[in-house]
Formats: structure tokens, C-alpha cells, sequence
């Protein structure tokens, strides 16, 4: 079943900002799942606990 989400402009414009190229945003938000369900928090570049 397929689903239709409403994003902000300034969302798709932060989205656009992190795909790589030719990535589509579903697989962009799959891929933040994935890290989320394994690590339990996102992750930000430089930071260390």
C-alpha cells in the first residue's frame, strides 16, 4: 500500500540538500530508519559521546 506525505518547502529543501545523487527521498528516509533502529539515535558528523 502506498502512502502520499506532505512536506514543507523548507523540508524538501533541507531533504534535497543530503541526497546523494540520483537517491530518491524514500530511500533517503529509509536509510535514516535503518540508522536509527540500529543505533537508537541519530548520529550527527563530529560528535562523540
Amino acid at each position: 500500500m502506498t502512502y502520499t506525505l506532505e512536506i514543507s518547502d523548507e523540508l524538501r529543501a533541507r531533504l534535497d540538500g543530503h541526497l546523494e545523487e540520483d537517491e530518491t527521498y524514500e530511500e533517503f528516509i529509509d536509510e535514516l530508519l535503518s540508522m536509527y533502529e540500529t543505533e537508537g539515535t541519530f548520529l550527527q558528523e563530529g560528535y562523540s559521546e
